[in-house]
């Protein structure tokens, strides 16, 4: 039996807790490290959460010269998740909420189409060729308005409070003959107009694209990774609606870390390093 003396010991205690310390010293900056880049990931998250937003409020600047204001609802929050992947880069999955008609919205054109808001444009103007005094003008009115009634049907009686509504066709009639300036009619973008969705993609697009370039500094993405962001809509079909087929889309983003430090060394412009971004719709 081989005994072991008391500064044997106090050396093998020593030995052992420089070997656990240096251990401790390698394993901790790794952990740091997952953190710092887990934050980091986090940080992009919200600013693709906030570049979603603000292509939706572009959208929104554009139609509200042609509807109310209250017209779209978009169906949901945007959200973004990150990941790293490991020899490939960091991928980013970004929900995009949809726009929809409100309820109001509707039952406004609902109205519309019934005739009652065009019925209700009779009755104002009723209301005011009783107040023209020159009779030449007024009967010129008047055949006018028998010529709308034709397309718009039978309305009832004008109420005595549409006086006000009166006055401003009155001032419009005005207006438009000379007396004052009409007002201009707004500025609208056709394309946007003739297809909103089509214009909603392109505001968000944009914004997703420039969040990549001008905001990924901090990521941990190398010269010969990517930065990939997967923008997909998050509407699902309604199993209680018969027939609905919604149309679900994702566009992917990409470009090579190579280019993202190229932008920020000053290499290349923001525009050049836009048109390096790889995209792809499926």
């Amino acid at each position: 039996m081989k005994i072991v003396n008391g500064s044997q010991v106090a050396v093998c205690f020593t030995i052992g807790v420089v070997l656990a310390s240096g251990a401790s010293a390698q394993v901790n900056p790794s952990e740091a490290d997952q953190v710092r880049s887990r934050q980091k990931i986090s940080m992009m998250e919200s600013v693709l959460e906030s570049a979603v937003a603000n292509g939706a409020d572009s959208l929104i600047r554009a139609v509200r010269a042609v509807m109310p204001t209250d017209a779209l609802v978009l169906t949901g929050a945007p959200s973004a998740r990150g990941f790293r992947l490991e020899g490939y880069g960091l991928f980013f999955d970004v929900e995009v909420p949809a726009f929809r008609p409100t309820m109001a919205y509707r039952l406004r054109q609902m109205v519309d189409d019934n005739g009652l808001a065009a019925a209700a444009a009779v009755n104002q103007l009723k209301a005011y060729i009783a107040t023209v005094q020159d009779p030449r003008q007024r009967t010129n009115l008047a055949a006018a308005l028998r010529r709308l009634e034709l397309q718009v049907g039978p309305v009832g009686p004008a109420p005595a409070q549409q006086d006000a509504s009166a006055r401003t066709i009155a001032s419009t009639v005005s207006a438009q003959s000379g007396a004052i300036p009409a007002p201009a009619a707004p500025q609208v973008d056709p394309a946007v107009v003739d297809d909103p969705n089509g214009a909603y993609t392109r505001e968000v697009s944009a914004a997703i694209i420039d969040a990549m370039i001008e905001n990924s500094g901090p990521l941990p993405v190398g010269d010969n990774e990517w930065l990939t962001v997967a923008a997909r809509d998050n509407i699902r079909p309604d199993r209680l609606i018969p027939g609905d087929t919604s149309n679900i889309s994702s566009i992917v983003f990409r470009i090579k870390g190579s280019d993202l430090a190229a932008f920020r060394a000053g290499r290349v412009t923001l525009e050049d390093t836009r048109k390096r971004v790889e995209a792809q719709q499926f």
